[in-house]
């Protein structure tokens, strides 16, 4: 899971607002609306197209995620990158899985079980 803070710039007058958001790959899993401070949980069906929208690393300390990532497997992508695995859930934290819904990694994790 990670925690990130949208910064995209939006124009025209009527700008939608920037949330801060929980994700599990590219599912939401909570998000802070902007100018609010308490996180609301959902029930992680619902994705995020990160398609010309732009993303900062926030604290997730922000939301209650006491054993969040206990199940996740780490993997170490291509480049170097790690990335985390949900086994329950099918999904990753990597880019391809983001925009594709779909991955490597998830699919060598299910060939090798």
């Amino acid at each position: 899971m990670e925690a990130l803070r949208e910064v995209t710039v939006w124009k025209g007058v009527k700008r939608p607002p920037n949330h801060v958001y929980l994700l599990d790959g590219d599912r939401v899993k909570a998000y802070i609306k902007w100018g609010k401070g308490q996180p609301e949980y959902l029930s992680g069906k619902m994705k995020i197209d990160r398609r010309g929208r732009k993303f900062v690393k926030a604290n997730i300390s922000l939301f209650d995620v006491k054993d969040a990532g206990s199940h996740l497997i780490k993997v170490v992508g291509s480049k170097g990158n790690v990335y985390h695995v949900d086994p329950e859930a099918r999904t990753c934290t990597c880019p391809g899985f983001t925009f594709r819904g779909a991955c490597k990694h998830i699919t060598q994790l299910f060939k090798l079980a």
